[in-house]
């Protein structure tokens, strides 16, 4: 029985090809705007204006982990109180880590400029609310604590 030969690179249609192009995922760093980050087709190709706005927002996702990580929003709460400040503290601890792990999908692009943007997100972050530089003084009777344990690298 004869089988039917595969089609030539002639014959594939423009658009299956176009859409093939796409598909195509970088494994080393690159520079440019023409690159899909967490969404597919998101920025787009040939958009520097979303280009921009992708950069922007992996930046703000970067600084708002390093709030999550930083913040004191849960006081301490009396006994009958435990059970809900340990759900809040659970809640944000799932956001924090949700987040982080969408900057580091954004990171896996490849692409330098949203690697540079989520570095910048994380310092500038650190810097304005996990740093000395900015620190209020505490009450000498109040060790300083945050919500939710610190990010492991290890």
């Amino acid at each position: 029985m004869q089988g039917v030969p595969p089609p030539s690179n002639s014959t594939v249609p423009p658009m299956i090809g176009h859409r093939l192009r796409h598909m195509m995922m970088h494994m080393t760093f690159f520079w440019g705007r023409d690159s899909e980050i967490l969404f597919d087709g998101w920025p787009g190709y040939g958009r520097p204006g979303m280009y921009i706005l992708a950069l922007a927002v992996v930046f703000l996702l970067a600084i708002f982990v390093e709030w999550l990580s930083h913040c004191n929003i849960v006081r301490k709460p009396a006994r009958q109180g435990r059970a809900a400040a340990g759900l809040l503290q659970t809640i944000m601890y799932g956001v924090r880590i949700g987040l982080a792990y969408l900057v580091m999908l954004a990171v896996m692009s490849f692409n330098a400029g949203v690697f540079l943007a989520a570095i910048a997100g994380h310092v500038l972050g650190f810097f304005f609310i996990g740093s000395l530089a900015f620190e209020k003084p505490a009450p000498p009777d109040s060790t300083k604590t945050t919500d939710l344990p610190p990010m492991s690298c290890c």
